[in-house]
Order: C-alpha cells, then sequence, then structure tokens
C-alpha cells in the first residue's frame, strides 16, 4: 500500500512539475524561441498606422492577456486592415509571449 502511494505521489508530481509555457510559434525551440512571423494580408494599400495586443503564460499554469487581432486594430484605431503579423517569445518554457502587430489605416 505504502508503495502504490508513493508511486502516485511521484507520478502526480511529475505530471505537475512537466507543465511548461508554450506559444503559437512556426518554430519551437526547448531552450529560447524569438520569431517573427506573417499572419494575413489584405489588398488595402496604406499601413500607416500599427496596433499590438498580447498574451503571456508563466510556467504553463496561468495564462492571460487578449492577443487577437481585433484588440490590436481597436488599440490604434484600425478600421482597414493592411496585413498582420505576430512575435512569440519562450524562454525555457517557463515564460512565454505572443504578440500581434497588425498595420492599416
Amino acid at each position: 500500500m505504502k508503495r502504490t502511494k508513493r508511486l502516485l505521489v511521484i507520478i502526480g508530481a511529475a505530471a505537475f512539475l512537466s507543465s511548461c509555457a508554450m506559444v503559437k510559434s512556426p518554430l519551437i525551440a526547448t531552450l529560447y524561441t524569438d520569431v517573427k512571423a506573417p499572419v494575413a494580408v489584405t489588398s488595402n494599400s496604406n499601413s500607416y498606422k500599427v496596433g499590438t495586443s498580447e498574451a503571456t503564460s508563466i510556467l504553463g499554469i496561468v495564462a492571460t492577456g487578449d492577443a487577437s487581432i481585433e484588440a490590436a486594430a481597436k488599440s490604434a484605431g484600425i478600421t482597414k486592415i493592411h496585413h498582420v503579423d505576430e512575435h512569440s517569445t519562450n524562454i525555457l518554457g517557463l515564460f512565454a509571449k505572443y504578440k500581434v502587430y497588425v498595420y492599416g489605416e
């Protein structure tokens, strides 16, 4: 009985401690990720405004933020989107940030 309890505790601790902060990215690395990539492009011609939105994760336990295209467009008052880019950062699976950039007028 003691051995079974000990095994369950070890399995539970391993499952809890193995959580990590991951973020959407075209490439993923174990130690460090810092990647910028395109998301979308439209036929609108002007892109003199830039809006951003972001979400962060800590240890894969707590994740907060609004990294939507809508939130990024609202932050700069953009009504016509030209293109959208993303930037993802991950440090040792402990901290992750995902940022969206919306360009338009």
